[in-house]
């Protein structure tokens, strides 16, 4: 049932960033909405136009719900549930509202999950969740047709319905924390998915312990911390994995590589981070992280996507939605003071971390009993 919204403060962290910093933040988002509802990587620069994709258009929805402009994030899931494909999937990439990238991604197709279950705590509005459950649920079929054996979710299926044949560390971290939102969300509509929760137990193990399961990608920071930061990995073990690649990614004063071997810091990756280093309690360099990347902040309150620091320019030259997303998001988890600001600790009640295999045979972890016959053939030797 829906009642009255509640109504919280837009994110602040002192001697930071003000509420009203986050507010003008969040409207730099709006003002790069195309009038369908869709938010774009960035509005049209010169000849130049941004692409939508189904991930980066929920987080920069769930940003505006944190900062409180809730009018245009119900318009960007109302535009999502409009033109979800039958298989539950959307295309990788639409620009000026034409698919120029038709594949299906499975963590695109998962991550409305996340942000319905976040609509959901922070306007507590059941009706809204109850209208885009039959997305949700389609959706996250969708993404776990994609899912092997052992547990790895491959990441696109072709326009010709084949699958790729490659996993991504980055993608399955983001359905794990997706399909966690996604059972917290069928339990609270009471229509339960009891092996969506199974098939997360086998994605956040394989993550957590099969580096074996996924492509090379580890020149990316989102390689690094996405496993911490979307909740397979937790406690010593992420410690010892953030610790291990801090020099590569982290420079001193500038923020968060993108990739460990270009000369590029970027506010997402930063600001994910300031999420990662929150979500297993290092306050302290999380706070240190978020004030360093404010250099990247433009005076009408959105964020310069990156900065090239040996050319000293921006690069990209754009002020992506993303980009603000996740400045916000990140505000409200060192807030901490909205429903949704504890998303990346715990979901419904439970926290996240490691998980232990639905089927540890299936992986690897337990050898499979050997095969018996009811009558062994015997021979002469």
């Amino acid at each position: 049932m829906r009642s009255e919204p509640p109504v919280h403060e837009p994110p602040s962290v002192p001697g930071v960033v003000t509420a009203e910093d986050m507010v003008a933040t969040a409207r730099s988002i709006v003002a790069q909405q195309e009038p369908s509802g869709a938010i774009p990587w960035f509005a049209p620069i010169g000849d130049v136009a941004g692409h939508v994709d189904a991930w980066n258009h929920v987080e920069a929805a769930m940003a505006l719900t944190t900062a409180g402009l809730r009018e245009p994030a119900r318009r960007a899931y109302e535009w999502l549930a409009s033109v979800q494909r039958p298989d539950g999937s959307w295309p990788a990439k639409w620009v000026l509202g034409e698919v120029t990238e038709p594949g299906g991604e499975s963590n695109h197709a998962a991550y409305v999950a996340v942000g319905v279950w976040h609509e959901l705590l922070m306007t507590g509005d059941e009706d809204f969740a109850r209208r885009m459950w039959p997305t949700v649920r389609r959706a996250v079929e969708f993404a776990l047709g994609l899912q092997t054996a052992r547990g790895e979710i491959r990441w696109i299926r072709h326009p010709d319905g084949t699958a790729a044949d490659q996993a991504l560390l980055t993608g399955c971290s983001s359905i794990y924390q997706s399909l966690r939102c996604a059972v917290a969300l069928a339990e609270r509509l009471d229509d339960p998915q009891p092996d969506w929760e199974l098939a997360a137990d086998q994605l956040g193990h394989v993550v957590a312990r099969h580096p074996e399961a996924f492509a090379d990608k580890s020149r990316w920071a989102m390689d690094w911390y996405y496993p911490v930061l979307a909740g397979p990995v937790r406690g010593a073990d992420a410690d010892r994995r953030l610790a291990a690649g801090w020099d590569a990614f982290v420079v001193e004063g500038l923020g968060c590589r993108c990739v460990s071997d270009q000369p590029w810091v970027t506010t997402a990756e930063s600001c994910e981070l300031v999420l990662a280093l929150e979500a297993i309690g290092d306050r302290d360099r999380a706070l240190e992280l978020f004030a360093t990347i404010q250099h990247l902040r433009h005076e009408d309150g959105s964020y310069w996507t990156g900065w090239q620091f040996e050319n000293r320019r921006h690069f990209p030259a754009d002020r992506s939605t993303y980009t603000a997303a996740a400045v916000i998001l990140a505000a409200d988890a060192l807030c901490g003071r909205s429903p949704g600001s504890t998303l990346f600790k715990e979901i419904g009640g439970r926290p996240l971390g490691p998980s232990e295999p639905a089927d540890p045979t299936a992986c690897g972890c337990v050898p499979a009993a050997p095969t018996r016959t009811a009558n062994p053939v015997r021979t002469r030797m």
